[in-house]
């Protein structure tokens, strides 16, 4: 038996007709087609109708998500929502109250996801003056107009509009929201699209950039619809630079220590000197990088530790003996890698004779960020580890965070790829056993998917 449906109404009436007959929902096949078409490739089986009248009758919260469900661009959805009616029907009423069931988990995933691409909509139109009305043109994943046009009827009454999408058109005259067929982008611009963007520009944070969180809320298909996306790669390259002069003064940048000759050892030889910041006089040293000039695979940690400013070498500590054994289990010789910090010194809390780690501040970073982007520049890796959220911060910008982006590659601004991990000081400061082993496997794995990226031609 085979069923078409397009849309809310033609899917109740080809529903109806179908419980009505006793169709079990293993024996239909939707189709999402033009206009509802009901065709019987047999005999119904013989069933009871679900009610003596013939009637279905549902839960409101069933209608409710079939209005948004339509809206989906899956087309197994309508066989998902007549598998939910069917057992609605035949006795499994607070079925939609049983969030691990399989049928009612994938709406609810489905409903996220229309909900989203609503939110996108609110959130990436951009109209341009044509004439004496507003036009905008988007691309929905889904075909979520209809119930994203209303917000835009709400928000600017009185204003003639249309947003164009490729399924469908919605316009308003300033009192009256009607619906039409969609049409391909239009070509060209206004005179406010560049107002707009130096605007943008000028209101730009570069201190709240987070790459991967950007990569996450504007997905790469929105972008070219933005009269402001073609600025964000500049902005994001230029966004170290312009924290730096928020966060210190120029003076106190590391970047006059930098030596002509970018090589290792030259640039080894001036960090010994370098007093950009004022964590150079409690510490014993300097703590530059260490590994062969011909690494491919570069890991960046936090700062040195203790051991590390007596030493000066990184890595030389407990949290070093972490990395070396996770460093073995993935497959790497570290002789062969490069390992550096975020921070070349030591930061700490004297306690009695103890010296105790404390976290590099957000001008500690910047102030040593010379150095690494130095260090890379130099070495062109293909692939860098970041250890903690320090070193993300360091690379991925000042709002990075660890938790939702570990293990997760990112696109960098001076290498390929930078891969966010656990620092091993974290492994060793876990609570409970379990959680510090799910931590050396997980940061075991990272370095494994890094190592493949590193050699990657």
């Amino acid at each position: 038996m085979k069923a078409i449906a397009q849309d809310e109404g033609s899917f109740r009436e080809a529903a109806r007709a179908l419980l009505a007959q006793g169709v079990r929902p293993e024996s239909v096949a939707w189709q999402d087609g033009p206009q509802l078409s009901l065709a019987l490739d047999g005999p119904p089986p013989s069933a009871s109708p679900p009610g003596a009248s013939g009637v279905v009758r549902v839960p409101k919260a069933f209608a409710a998500l079939l209005e948004k469900m339509v809206c989906h661009r899956d087309p197994t959805r309508w066989d998902l929502l007549y598998r939910v009616l069917y057992r609605l029907a035949h006795g499994e009423r607070d079925l939609l109250q049983q969030p691990l069931d399989p049928d009612v988990r994938r709406l609810e995933l489905m409903q996220k996801a229309i909900a989203r691409d609503v939110r996108h909509v609110h959130a990436f139109v951009r109209f341009r003056l044509v004439g004496e009305a507003y036009l905008a043109w988007h691309r929905p994943e889904h075909r979520v107009l209809r119930l994203a046009a209303p917000f835009f009827a709400t928000r600017f009454p009185g204003m003639k509009w249309s947003i164009v999408t490729p399924d469908e058109s919605s316009h308003s005259d300033g009192n009256t929201l009607r619906y039409g067929e969609g049409a391909p982008r239009p070509e060209g611009e206004d005179a406010f699209e560049d107002l707009w963007r130096t605007y943008y520009s000028s209101i730009f944070n570069p201190s709240r950039l987070n790459l991967p969180l950007l990569a996450q809320k504007l997905p790469m298909h929105h972008r070219d619809t933005l009269p402001e996306a073609r600025l964000i790669p500049l902005l994001a390259r230029n966004a170290g630079r312009r924290v730096d002069r928020m966060l210190r003064p120029e003076a106190g940048a590391a970047a006059p220590f930098l030596p002509r000759d970018r090589s290792l050892a030259s640039l080894a030889e001036a960090a010994r000197g370098c007093t950009a910041c004022p964590l150079c006089e409690p510490a014993t040293q300097t703590v530059f990088g260490e590994g062969p000039g011909t690494a491919k695979l570069v890991l960046v940690g936090e700062q040195p530790g203790d051991q590390e400013d007596r030493g000066g070498r990184p890595f030389i500590g407990p949290a070093g003996d972490v990395l070396d054994d996770a460093l073995k289990k993935a497959g790497i010789v570290r002789g062969e890698i490069y390992l550096t910090n975020a921070v070349k010194h030591f930061k700490f809390e004297p306690r009695g004779k103890l010296r105790l780690h404390q976290r590099p501040s957000a001008r500690d970073v910047a102030a040593c960020r010379p150095w690494v982007e130095a260090e890379l520049l130099t070495l062109q890796p293909r692939a860098v580890v970041a250890l903690g959220a320090t070193a993300g911060q360091a690379l991925l910008g000042p709002g990075f965070k660890l938790g939702p982006f570990r293990g997760k590659p990112q696109e960098g601004t001076l290498v390929p790829v930078i891969i966010p991990t656990w620092h091993p000081a974290a492994i060793l400061r876990a609570g409970l056993a379990a959680q510090a082993q799910q931590m050396r496997e997980e940061l075991i794995a990272d370095l494994r998917t890094a190592l493949a990226r590193s050699r990657a031609a």
